[in-house]
C-alpha cells in the first residue's frame, strides 16, 4: 500500500471516571493512539502533507529533528520502514541507548547526534544548509512536524469527530481539548473547527516557550480564526517534568477507565481538565472531546519512574 492511500481513522470513545460523573461532565476521547501500533497518534496526520511535498519535488524521503524519546522521530522512522522512503534523524544531546533509539535503528533511520548546543541552533536561518547539502534527496521537516503543512494535516480530525458523535448519542459538544508541544495540532484543529467550537490547548511546555507565537503564526498562514482557542498551563513546571501528583493521577485514571496514557501529553491534559472542573470553570452538562495524541512508545522508559513517584507519600 502506498502512503497516499493510507487514511487511518481513530475511534471516538466515551470515558467514564468518578470525577467526571460527580461534576456532571461528559468526556469523549479521539483515540489516535489506536490508529496504528507504530505510526501512532497525531504524528501521521502532521507527517502526511510533508510526504506529499517530498513526492511532488521528486525527493526520496525526510530528515527531521527530535529528542531521544521523540514520538515524532519514531513515527517518521516507522512510516519510512513501512512505505519505503529514506529517513534521517537529527537528535538532541549525546548518543544514548533507550527503547526509542533502539527502534529508530531497527526501523532503518540514520541518526546524527547534535549535542545540546548544536540542537539549540535548529532555529538559525542557516541550520539546514549543511544537511541539505549532505542529503539533497531528503525534505527537511521541522521539529515535531511543525509548520503550516503539519497543521493542515490535522484539520480533518474534526471530521472524524463529527462523523462519530451520533454513535455516542451526542448531537454536539461544547469544547475540544488537545495537548500542545509545538502548537501545530492545536492550530490544525482550530482551522478544522472554523469557529464552530472553542479549542483548549493544554500546554506540555511552560508558557513563554514559543507555542503562543507559533499558533498565532500558523493561524494567520492558514487564514484561520484567531479568537477560538485558549491556552492553559498543564506543564507541571517543565516539559517532560513528572511529579507525584501526575504519576498517581495517571495510574489511577488508567486503572479506572482502561485507557493507556503517557505522562507528557495526554496525562497532563487530563489532569489539567480535572483541575479546571474542580475549580468550577466547567459547568454541569458540558460535553468535551479531547484528543488522545498517542505517544505511548515513549512511556516505556518512564514506567519505573511513574511507579516510584506514585508510591511517594503525600
Amino acid at each position: 500500500m502506498s502512503y497516499f492511500d493510507w487514511r487511518p481513522e481513530a475511534p471516538l470513545q466515551c470515558v467514564r471516571l468518578d470525577w467526571l460523573e460527580h461534576a456532571g461532565v461528559e468526556l469523549a476521547l479521539l483515540r489516535l493512539d489506536l490508529v496504528d501500533p507504530l505510526v501512532s497518534g497525531n504524528k501521521w496526520f502532521k507527517l502526511a502533507p510533508y510526504l506529499q511535498q517530498a513526492a511532488e519535488l521528486g525527493l526520496g524521503g525526510l530528515m527531521t529533528l527530535g529528542g531521544a524519546h521523540s514520538n515524532h522521530l519514531h513515527a517518521v522512522a516507522a512510516a519510512g520502514a513501512r512505505f519505503g522512503f529514506e529517513t534521517v534523524g537529527l537528535l538532541r544531546g549525546e548518543a544514548q541507548d533507550n527503547p526509542t533509539v533502539a527502534d529508530l535503528h531497527q526501523l532503518g533511520m540514520r541518526l546524527h547526534w547534535l549535542g545540546y548546543g548544536g540542537y539549540r541552533r535548529r532555529h538559525d536561518a542557516d541550520f539546514w544548509a549543511p544537511w541539505r547539502e549532505r542529503y539533497p534527496r531528503l525534505l527537511a521537516v521541522g521539529e515535531g512536524g511543525g509548520g503550516l503543512a503539519g497543521a493542515q494535516g490535522c484539520s480533518p480530525l474534526i471530521e472524524q469527530i463529527r462523523r462519530q458523535l451520533g454513535d455516542l448519542g451526542w448531537a454536539d459538544y461544547e469544547q475540544l481539548w488537545v495537548a500542545c508541544g509545538t502548537g501545530t495540532t492545536l492550530a490544525g484543529l482550530v482551522l478544522g473547527e472554523g469557529g464552530a467550537h472553542p479549542v483548549v490547548g493544554a500546554l506540555a511546555v511552560p508558557p513563554g516557550h514559543g507555542v503562543e507565537t507559533q499558533v498565532a503564526d500558523l493561524l494567520r498562514g492558514g487564514d484561520g480564526p484567531d479568537a477560538d482557542y485558549r491556552l492553559i498551563d498543564a506543564s507541571r513546571g517543565g516539559f517532560a517534568r513528572i511529579d507525584a501528583t501526575l504519576a498517581r493521577f495517571l495510574l489511577a485514571t488508567e486503572a479506572e477507565c482502561g485507557v493507556p496514557l503517557e505522562p507528557l501529553y495526554t496525562g497532563k491534559l487530563l489532569l489539567a481538565l480535572h483541575d479546571e472542573i474542580a475549580a468550577g470553570r466547567i459547568g454541569r452538562g458540558t460535553r468535551i472531546v479531547a484528543i488522545h495524541s498517542g505517544g505511548l512508545q515513549g512511556r516505556r522508559a518512564l514506567e519505573e519512574k511513574l511507579k516510584t513517584l506514585a508510591a511517594q507519600r503525600e
